[in-house]
């Protein structure tokens, strides 16, 4: 089974536990996610299966937009509603225009804060190995980029708190969490993630997802590598081929930086120029 099937993952899964079912349904161990959802998000998550796995790299790199809620007056030690709370404040004299002003002073390059409860590495460890084990570390920081970010409702006010909800579109890597707790920040205060939603994945929209059941019941379909690379395509002759198949590096007669090689209505390589030659990034399927 090839291919990449796009889940609308629920609240309360680990997207290992979304890939574990899907292998279960399929019945096979070649299946991985290209970007993990917190378990607490739903959403768009994007699986690769079979010899689309090859290609993972290309779907993670793709920028991704999401709908979340921010709770201000309380904090976490996860940044979300997940976590333990430790602290609360009562928040004051905040309004819509102070809001979106704080919004906007986001878009563009970010310079952020990596969460305590996330798995990068540090010195060979996942930073919330250092968190279970109360063991302090200095957290490491990353730049991404902030392409879009917008207000979409009105103020909640919940006792001594307050929350609201915005959409945003990011770059690959861009943790909303540590974006939601700079936000407090600016708005001199606290605050967590208290919902979210991925609902784009590159090209590819929460509506276009299957829910878990959806698939059990055989209401899916899977995509093939030419609906997912966003790279140009170029068909060759048996020649080429037989080259490319060998991952032999060509003269540079291609006009583009990065490209696919179609074989027989199939996506056979991804290719980018060297010097006056192109030389393979991947090769996939090359007995058609």
């Amino acid at each position: 089974m090839n291919g990449i099937l796009l889940v609308n993952k629920q609240e309360n899964m680990t997207s290992r536990d979304v890939v574990n079912e899907v292998c279960k349904i399929f019945n096979t161990k070649k299946v991985g996610h290209t970007g993990t959802l917190d378990p607490m998000a739903k959403g768009v998550l994007v699986l690769a299966l079979g010899t689309s796995l090859k290609i993972v790299n290309n779907i993670t790199c793709l920028d991704k937009e999401y709908i979340t809620k921010i709770t201000l007056g309380i904090k976490t030690d996860t940044l979300d509603n997940t976590g333990k709370i430790i602290s609360k404040e009562k928040i004051n004299n905040i309004d819509v225009k102070q809001i979106d002003k704080v919004l906007n002073s986001f878009l563009g390059d970010y310079h952020m804060q990596v969460p305590l409860y996330s798995a990068v590495k540090v010195n060979g460890k996942k930073l919330y190995e250092y968190a279970r084990n109360n063991i302090k570390v200095e957290l490491p920081y990353k730049d991404v980029k902030i392409y879009e970010i917008e207000r979409i409702s009105d103020l909640i006010y919940e006792n001594d708190k307050i929350s609201f909800k915005f959409k945003c579109k990011v770059s690959k890597g861009t943790y909303i969490r540590s974006l939601i707790n700079d936000i407090a920040k600016k708005l001199n205060t606290i605050g967590i993630m208290s919902e979210l939603t991925r609902i784009k994945q590159g090209k590819f929209s929460i509506e276009d997802c299957y829910t878990l059941e959806d698939i059990k019941n055989g209401k899916y379909k899977l995509l093939n590598m030419k609906d997912v690379i966003d790279l140009p395509i170029i068909k060759i002759t048996d020649d080429v081929y037989k080259k490319v198949k060998n991952g032999m590096k060509l003269e540079n007669n291609y006009n583009y930086e990065e490209f696919c090689f179609e074989y027989n209505d199939n996506i056979i390589a991804i290719y980018k120029q060297e010097d006056n030659y192109v030389k393979p990034v991947r090769v996939f399927n090359t007995e058609i």
